[in-house]
């Protein structure tokens, strides 16, 4: 099943997106849907108001999820062209509501700096509630799986320790378009890649992870108790621009397609704030 959060005339409606049409569930967004707990039963007999899949107007996947979890420093390439090596933990950083963008929304550009940079990034959704889990029940709370990109202000995240504050502007992270659940993806790796002015920059596949999708919530969930709609940013391959020589970074018109295979794509174009 895949499922999205569209924008109407009427406000942001959960729909359950199938070949030709988007079908409304009853709920404002998919974070109020995973929040019943036969959600799934609940979009697969939704029976509202449809429309086209074409030209569906993409909310962020989750607009405003309780908790965005990112993991950096997750993909063994991206690893080791940061000349870095190989965690024995994940390392966690935050991202808040603000920074998300829908599917085909522009990203802002920050005026105070010119080293914004792409990050194609599998995102996990949360679809139970779940605290000390083990791996079995870490399997059964996800959702599904999205496609987010981390886009990062990297003199702001390089200027501390800490990556919080390059990683948080505002209308800068798209999420989306759709989540799809487990079952309707293969096992094993998914292609990942990230695409600029028509140029593939990253192209990678999720099994390069060093921490997997049931990993991160058996770690996390150890720390805080993961929600419905809660959205964990599983990290980035190789090919940032940050790391190329020289480097190459997202600028004003832009066009940035973040792709997973069996997911679909987000493309959006770089503005910068006025």
């Amino acid at each position: 099943m895949r499922l999205a959060t569209i924008r109407t005339a009427a406000g942001t409606r959960a729909v359950r997106v199938d070949a030709t049409g988007a079908t409304e569930t009853g709920d404002a967004d998919l974070r109020a849907l995973l929040s019943r707990p036969d959600w799934a039963e609940h979009a697969a007999a939704a029976a509202g108001p449809s429309h086209p899949v074409e030209g569906l107007d993409y909310a962020p996947l989750v607009p405003s999820p309780e908790k965005i979890i990112c993991v950096g420093l997750n993909y063994r390439d991206h690893v080791l062209e940061m000349g870095n090596e190989l965690p024995e933990y994940p390392t966690v950083f935050a991202k808040y509501a603000p920074a998300l963008v829908g599917a085909h929304d522009e990203i802002e550009l920050p005026t105070v700096s010119e080293q914004v940079d792409y990050e194609a990034e599998l995102a996990v959704v949360i679809g139970k509630p779940v605290r000390h889990a083990d791996e079995a029940a870490a399997a059964a709370a996800i959702a599904g799986y999205t496609i987010l990109n981390d886009v990062s202000v990297r003199d702001y995240q390089n200027r501390t320790k800490q990556f919080l504050q390059g990683k948080t502007f505002e209308h800068s992270t798209p999420l989306g378009p759709v989540l799809v659940t487990p079952d309707e993806l293969p096992e094993g790796g998914w292609a990942i890649s990230s695409t600029l002015d028509g140029e593939v920059m990253q192209s990678s596949t999720t099994d390069q992870l060093v921490f997997g999708a049931v990993d991160l919530i058996v770690y996390l969930s150890a720390i805080l108790t993961l929600n419905p709609g809660d959205v964990i940013a599983t990290g980035t391959p190789g090919g940032v621009g940050h790391a190329r020589r020289p480097p190459r970074y997202l600028t004003d018109g832009a066009e940035l397609v973040t792709a997973i295979a069996g997911i679909g794509e987000c493309r959006n174009v770089c503005r910068l704030t006025k």
